[in-house]
């Protein structure tokens, strides 16, 4: 739901910005990239001092009988496979982050058949590449879980500057992802057929193969990292709690991520209301009698309209806490034990206005000056509700489970907040004040590659601000790829970097790193620690906001961190 609003927000602004990017050019297969993996022949392209793989299957067609199956491993092919197209996209609905007309927007696309992965690596000979063992990164990508693809993320820059291999990697989300139906577990060969967490079980497919294939790519299987950003870090959580993913990972970052997880009660329609539930969807579908048979035989689109896929409306259930592949008693419980989790090095953190972006949308937030350029009503309020927003985000995505697993005794656990804000502007539109921070920021800087909004890019990515951003790109990157070499970011690759010291619940001790350029107060460790229970004793006192708003903003704020409500500082029904 979040990405949906995030679409919405993006596609507003984009239309302001004009220019459309120029198309890329064709690719051309290069004869050094040639491979051979346990399934056949693969030759890539060269792109940014980088070798890239893409569309490699890791699976098997997840289709009729394997449909609500846990993935099985890919067939084999004959003579070379050319990877140099983008994947089948899995089954979505098209939005204005798409570029496509208006008039798509809303169209179901894609295919089932959609597990694939792109792989990013230094350029270099098969012979090389053989006895390299660079650290591992595999990215799961975001989208509220119900949208995304592999082709959004270009990896080159990161794999060819900083020596790594990078593995994107695409999974069934949405209905096709999550779905827990009793009907769905009987038949099953395998134990975990009988999980209704077939994207989780995707992922750890996708790191069996990186086990088994990826050393001639010149990558390190037993130094592989899992990174993810919003959903893609969610699901990173879920790696991190999953027994079922042990020993295939050897450290974990989380960014923008979430540890919440559905009861499989509530995701199956046992327990609560949800009119998304597995039970009430397919009742829906087929009002005669279900059975596992007849719903892997519905068509895509038929699914589909068993649910509302409206903007900010398709929210299925998704990360199940099942028993099976994540412990049935959710993810922060299991993080309290090192022996209950995968007690890997961890990164968590957040971003400063992760909030912004969403509140782009509400009309009493802001309005359009000329009819097109958002402005914000009131820049000191929106400024305030999009901060105890974003706090909340972050007391529950990087210090509660940093606090846990640091009072369990696993003390390798490192955090952050970005805090980049030096967007320019589209006319009257000051997107250093309307986005920041924001929802997703980040990327462009881990990625070492500035076009992440489209159109929009120009305006917010300038010359300006360009020496700033580099650097701190730079630097973020040096830290990422040394935390994947080492389990530990230290000072980066090449120790040019500030300190980042691991968290500590100890009050006034440093234990979270502002990424910033130098303009914004530089990279630096700070002692902050992040509570619900502070953030509302906050609200309740700030001169900035109106008394007769404070519940307005408590209540806008519990969407973000429903653990708000029940605390005893809040005031309000």
């Amino acid at each position: 739901m979040r990405r949906m609003l995030l679409i919405c927000c993006v596609a507003l602004l984009s239309a302001c910005a004009g220019a459309k990017p120029a198309p890329a050019p064709a690719l051309v297969a290069e004869p050094a990239s040639l491979r051979r993996v346990s399934t056949g022949e693969v030759i890539g392209y060269t792109s940014s001092g980088a070798h890239v793989w893409r569309a490699i299957p890791f699976a098997a067609p997840p289709i009729g009988d394997l449909r609500w199956r846990a993935p099985r491993p890919p067939l084999a092919w004959n003579g070379r496979r050319e990877a140099i197209k983008p994947s089948p996209w899995c089954p979505q609905v098209l939005n204005a982050l798409d570029g496509v007309p208006a008039k798509r927007y809303g169209e179901i696309v894609g295919q089932e058949d959609c597990l694939f992965l792109d792989i990013y690596a230094p350029a270099m000979p098969a012979g090389a590449a053989a006895t390299a063992r660079l650290p591992v990164m595999m990215w799961i990508h975001g989208g509220s879980n119900v949208w995304g693809r592999a082709e959004q993320y270009d990896a080159s820059a990161l794999a060819a500057r900083q020596n790594v291999v990078v593995v994107v990697v695409q999974y069934r989300f949405g209905f096709l992802g999550w779905f827990a139906h009793e009907a769905l577990r009987a038949g099953g060969s395998l134990p975990q057929d009988a999980s209704p967490n077939f994207g989780t079980l995707d992922q750890i497919r996708a790191l069996e193969w990186i086990r088994d294939d990826i050393a001639v790519f010149g990558g390190d299987a037993g130094r592989v990292t899992v990174f993810g950003e919003s959903a893609g870090g969610h699901n990173v959580a879920a790696l991190l709690v999953s027994p079922m993913a042990k020993g295939l990972f050897h450290r974990a970052i989380i960014q923008s991520g979430s540890f919440q997880t559905v009861s499989l009660a509530k995701a199956e329609g046992l327990e609560g209301d949800r009119p998304d539930s597995a039970r009430a969807v397919a009742a829906k579908l087929l009002p005669g009698g279900v059975t596992g048979e007849n719903l892997r035989a519905l068509p895509v689109k038929a699914l589909f309209g068993a649910y509302s896929t409206k903007q900010r409306e398709f929210d299925p259930p998704r990360v199940i806490a099942d028993g099976i592949v994540l412990p049935a008693g959710g993810m922060l419980a299991a993080l309290a034990n090192p022996a209950t989790f995968n007690s890997v090095p961890v990164i968590t953190g957040t971003n400063r206005d992760e909030a912004r972006f969403f509140n782009l949308l509400q009309p009493q937030l802001v309005k359009q000056a000329y009819g097109r350029f958002p402005k914000a009503r009131d820049p000191v309020f929106f400024e305030r509700l999009s901060d105890y927003q974003s706090r909340t985000w972050r007391a529950a995505a990087v210090d509660e489970p940093a606090n846990i697993m640091a009072a369990g005794g696993h003390d390798k656990v490192w955090a952050y907040r970005f805090d980049w804000d030096e967007e320019g502007r589209v006319f009257v539109s000051h997107l250093d004040e309307l986005i920041g921070a924001a929802h997703s920021m980040e990327i462009p800087f881990v990625f070492g590659r500035f076009q992440h909004l489209g159109a929009l890019d120009r305006f917010a990515f300038t010359k300006a601000n360009e020496p700033g951003r580099i650097a701190l790109s730079d630097a973020m990157m040096s830290y990422w790829a040394q935390f994947a070499a080492s389990g530990d970011p230290g000072q980066g690759v090449d120790n040019a970097q500030k300190p980042w010291t691991p968290w500590s619940n100890a009050p006034t001790d440093p234990k979270l790193l502002v990424l910033d350029t130098e303009q914004g107060g530089g990279v630096r460790m700070i002692a902050d620690q992040e509570s619900v229970q502070r953030i509302a004793t906050e609200l309740f006192i700030d001169p900035a906001v109106p008394e007769d708003r404070r519940c307005f903003v408590f209540s806008a704020t519990k969407y973000w961190n429903p653990t708000l409500a029940g605390v005893p500082e809040g005031r309000c029904r």
